[in-house]
């Protein structure tokens, strides 16, 4: 149990600040804004914040967002916190290079607001696009 309360502190917040990024909407200018204050608190560079992306969030999220659009409307923290917890604990081994291999197709619907999301991430950390 422990060791779940770990990952929960480590990586809850910031799962849940990326989640918008799967909505059936555009995010908005204040959830990009807090998607960029949150990983200001985390200590990422923008390759690992990629990896979280691809492989921890994608996964569970795209399935999310394939279902109706109602489960969105009573979004459940606890349960997408939960959710994205047995993911994690499971991604090694073969699961970690199934997801690597298909994680354009998992990323696909959101990669321009990842996109954006990094573009706008390097602009407020002063670094360039290369």
């Amino acid at each position: 149990m422990e060791e779940i309360e770990t990952l929960v502190a480590k990586r809850g917040e910031l799962w849940l600040a990326l989640a918008p990024l799967w909505l059936d909407r555009e995010p908005r200018e204040s959830d990009y804004q807090h998607m960029i204050e949150v990983i200001g608190r985390h200590d990422l560079t923008l390759e690992q914040l990629e990896w979280i992306f691809r492989l921890e969030l994608a996964p569970v999220l795209s399935r999310q967002q394939m279902s109706m659009a109602g489960e969105w409307r009573s979004f459940d923290e606890n349960r997408l916190l939960t959710r994205l917890v047995i993911h994690y604990r499971r991604l090694s081994g073969w699961r970690k290079g199934f997801w690597t291999l298909f994680s354009g197709l998992t990323t696909m619907m959101t990669r321009h607001r990842w996109n954006l999301l990094m573009t706008r991430l390097m602009e407020e950390r002063g670094e360039t696009p290369s």
